[in-house]
């Protein structure tokens, strides 16, 4: 601003009284501008210009708009005059007296420092400093304050103090530059270092104009995670927002024409971000406490000095419901401390941004993570056909459930509710939404809701400015989606989306019974519980079958629970949703060992459910919820099953409560002797194993096999496998090259090292040791669901395998001697531990090949207690004595009481 001095042809005042203020500003060596004490308010205030003296006049910028005008540089030892003054003054209390005022309304008049006329005059210091020169016209020889200022002038003249100096003062001119080409490498450039600065204007409680030193960079920077009330200008009129002019004023008092250090942290579309550090605080922070300003999220993503601080600031201020904040309600205000804060149990994980849990006192709430939004489906359905399931047909919908379901479920978490969002109801294009209790879920100090969005499996949602409801840690899900967007993870992964093919066979009856014989032989299979119908009935996920099975558990009979039927409703039975309950808190969603026995008309596998050791059947009928039923009767549980029955039964415990024993009756048991069924049909023999069990093809499914071997064999002769691509795992189905050179399929049963791995040939039932250079991935063509595995595993009925290596190896020679490779007659005799036991027949001449080692004395005779099975044990119990009984029946030396039982 260029200076004025007062015009000689105004007359003087009267004595002038004296007046005090604080320095707000000084515009240039002879002129500042001072403020009353704020009451209510900002205070007013008023430009005082130095009577009598003249200093240089500042730098001024060309009117915007006006092309024809020019930047105006600094005179000479303007700005050291204005940073004197500066320096001194800014924040000081000063006394000053007008002694003249022009009609303009421009006052003059002289300024002590202090609170009253013996402190320092600053007109004399500016003068005798040689950074002003005294207005010589008009100066009346009786004003001793006029004489004093000439003495002085006179004095840094002959001293060549300031502009007296030599030189001319050029080196004193500032070259400021106004504009910034390209701001935002400007502010790359400088690392978010701290920069000296001094405030020169500030617009609003968050924007400032900064002259940044040594290289006077005049930039506007705006605080960074902060706003504060503005001014709307509209047709040239200035609106202030509430407390605008209040935030305005904190800033001012605090920051105008001090020196600060700014650290510029971000450039965004043009605009400098930055914070402002004075000795006396961060005034972000102060802005916050006092109400003053709200925190934004699209700029505190950049802020360095830890965004958790503001985020404490602004709820301190919303607490304590001051300035802007005074009709503020928190999103949980309603509620009792024991509903904001509190531990529970996840039951269940309902989508990748909710869950069941429950609370100690037993009842059950929906939570939803608070400010997270789950993978979405983009587009429509492709396939209008096809039934759509969210869990596997959105991308990363099923890898965000089962993050959440190994993570939480059954383990106690930490809720602190956030908000509740109000129940919404159906829009255009939007559906109805019930009220929802959203909140940040933490288990071991990690917060899920974070982690969720790390790993890219959900997105932060982004709310409007003033809308309060959103997570107390949205901060910490805005940097974790950075993290993941900026390292590629998940849903912001440029790479395919896994895509989830998984078979729902739940009541297809021909599917069902396709995959039922590998389920039954798999023995325990692992399976994860996803939905619970009643306490017996359960949806299952398959994870190595990829496939959906419903599952009943078998040996027990459960309340039914209430269903629709074409009939009407049905009610539910005493204690069926107790049963459920139980069910759902032991097993839902959790990790489960199946073992299939079974399979009804429906096509639902019936079997035993195991979870960490303990049977389902078994619990349910322990506590009372379900009784045994007869099919358990030729399982291994049964004794179990029973026993717990009893107990319960004598307690008279939920579905016993009413239970009355009723009078033993004799009854005369007649029972019908079962006659042996002969059922012979043609075999192929592929394979004998060192336990003298053996495998089968059944002849009427030869031709599929070869038909699907040429096919394969075929396939791969087109399309080789690349050699050491297959990594081999337990279990895993896959092509196996045998040494004819040719390709089988194959089952991975143990894995040694990448050299040794043994597989099993489930067509043929021998077993070998190869390199994983030799296996590859089975074609999907050519699966088991395609074709079940061919061989079958059976061993001889009515025989005692030898004990006696020798012995065995003997008899084993004998027999793949006489059927290896052949074709024979099989018949079922009875069922056994691992597999059936049979009858087996040469083919062409029909003798019996287990009766024929009896004959020769390799084998004993296993002895059955059935009776229908009597006459073929007699039969073989009457042969001749040869090998093994050479020395006659050894057998004698193991009777009991010798010690020794079979």
């Amino acid at each position: 601003m260029a200076s004025v001095s007062a015009p000689s042809q105004t007359a003087p005042a009267p004595t002038a009284p004296l007046q005090r203020g604080i320095v707000k500003m000084v515009l240039s060596g002879c002129a500042i501008i001072v403020r009353g004490q704020p009451r209510g308010g900002p205070p007013p205030e008023r430009q005082i210009n130095l009577s009598n003296i003249r200093a240089g006049a500042m730098a001024r910028r060309a009117a915007q708009g006006q092309p024809d005008t020019k930047d105006t540089p600094d005179e000479p030892w303007a700005f050291q005059a204005r940073e004197f003054l500066r320096k001194k003054l800014i924040g000081k209390e000063v006394c000053f007296t007008v002694e003249i005022r022009t009609a303009l309304g421009r006052e003059y008049g002289m300024v002590y420092l202090g609170k009253d006329t013996t402190g320092e005059n600053i007109a004399e210091s500016l003068v005798n400093e040689g950074l002003a020169t005294v207005r010589r016209e008009g100066i009346r020889g009786n004003n001793p304050e006029q004489a004093r200022l000439c003495e002085l002038e006179d004095q840094a003249k002959s001293s060549k103090k300031g502009m007296w100096s030599e030189g001319g003062g050029t080196h004193t001119i500032r070259d400021i530059k106004y504009t910034i080409e390209n701001p935002r490498n400007f502010v790359d450039s400088l690392h978010q270092k701290p920069i000296n600065a001094i405030i020169e204007h500030v617009r609003d409680g968050s924007v400032v104009r900064a002259l940044l030193l040594p290289d006077y960079y005049l930039v506007t920077v705006m605080l960074s995670g902060v706003k504060c009330p503005t001014f709307k200008r509209e047709a040239d009129v200035e609106t202030p927002e509430p407390f605008a002019a209040e935030a305005k004023f904190f800033t001012e008092s605090r920051l105008l024409q001090r020196d600060v250090q700014i650290i510029l942290e971000s450039c965004p579309n043009q605009i400098i971000l930055g914070t402002i550090l004075h000795p006396n605080g961060n005034i972000t922070e102060l802005l916050l406490k006092e109400g003053f300003a709200r925190c934004v999220d699209w700029s505190m993503a950049v802020y360095t000095q830890g965004a958790e601080k503001l985020r404490a600031a602004e709820r301190s201020a919303k607490e304590r419901k001051v300035r802007i904040w005074k009709d503020y309600v928190a999103p949980t205000a309603n509620l009792d401390q024991k509903d904001r804060q509190f531990v529970a149990k996840v039951m269940q994980v309902v989508n990748a941004d909710a869950m069941v849990v429950k609370l100690n006192s037993g009842e059950y709430k929906t939570i939803h993570l608070s400010s997270i939004r789950p993978p979405r489906n983009e587009g429509e359905n492709k396939d209008k056909d096809k039934r759509f399931r969210p869990l596997y047909d959105i991308p990363y919908m099923f890898e965000a459930r089962e993050f959440l379901r190994k993570k939480l479920i059954g383990k106690k978490v930490n809720v602190t509710v956030d908000y509740i969002r109000a129940a919404t109801g159906p829009g255009e294009g939007t559906p109805a939404f019930p009220e929802r209790t959203c909140a940040t879920v933490t288990i071991g100090g990690i917060n899920i809701a974070e982690a969720l969005v790390s790993k890219g499996l959900a997105t932060v949602i982004r709310y409007r400015q003033d809308d309060d409801q959103r997570s107390s840690h949205y901060d910490e899900l805005l940097a974790a989606e950075a993290r993941a967007i900026k390292n590629g993870k998940g849903l912001h992964s440029k790479k395919e989306v896994p895509i989830h093919r998984v078979a729902d066979i739940s009541g297809e009856t021909q599917k069902a019974k396709q995959f039922f014989p590998f389920l039954q032989r798999a023995g325990r299979s692992e399976a994860v519980v996803e939905y619970v119908f009643s306490g017996s009935r359960l949806k299952l996920y398959m994870p190595k079958e990829t496939c959906l099975i419903t599952f009943l558990l078998a040996g027990i009979e459960c309340p039914r629970s209430s269903r629709n039927l074409p009939g009407g409703m049905q009610v539910a039975e005493p204690f069926s949703d107790e049963a459920m309950l139980f069910t759902k808190e032991l097993v839902l969603q959790r990790e489960v060992e199946v073992e299939v026995e079974s399979m009804d008309k429906a096509g639902n596998f019936i079997g035993w459910l195991h979870i960490e050791g303990v049977n389902l059947s078994v619990a349910l009928v322990e506590n009372a919820l379900s009784k045994v039923h007869f099919t358990a009767e030729r399982s291994a549980y049964y004794k179990t099953l029973v026993s717990a029955e009893d107990a319960c039964r004598q307690r008279k415990e939920k579905i016993w409560a009413n239970y009355e024993e009723k009078p033993v009756e004799e009854v005369v048991h007649v029972s019908e002797e079962k006659e042996r069924v002969a059922n012979y049909r043609p075999v192929y023999v592929t394979e004998i194993a060192d336990t003298l069990h053996f495998y089968t093809q059944d002849v009427e499914t030869g031709g599929q096999l070869e038909s699907l071997m040429e096919t394969m064999r075929a396939e791969i002769a087109a399309q080789p496998p690349v050699e050491g691509s297959y990594s081999a795992r337990r279990g895993d189905y896959c092509i196996a090259k045998f040494a004819d050179g040719e390709w089988y399929r194959a089952r991975v049963e143990k894995v040694e090292s990448p050299a040794k791995v043994h597989v099993f040939y489930i067509d043929y039932g021998n077993r070998e040791v190869v390199s994983s250079t030799r296996l590859a991935a089975i074609p999907p063509a050519f699966s088991t669901r395609t074709l079940p595995a061919q061989a079958t595993e059976y061993a001889f009925a009515f025989i005692q395998v030898p004990q006696d290596e020798d012995a065995r190896a003997d008899v084993v020679d004998c027999v793949v001697r006489d059927i290896q490779n052949s074709q024979c007659l099989l018949n079922v005799e009875y069922s056994g531990a691992t597999c059936p036991h049979v009858t087996i027949q040469f083919g062409d001449t029909k003798d019996d090949v287990g009766l024929g080692l009896v004959k020769e004395g390799l084998v004993m005779v296993d002895v059955r207690k059935e009776k229908h099975l009597q006459k073929m044990v007699s039969e073989a119990m009457g042969c001749t004595a040869l090998n093994i009984w050479r020395y006659g029946d050894f057998r004698a030396d193991d009777a009991d009481e010798f010690g020794y039982s079979r």
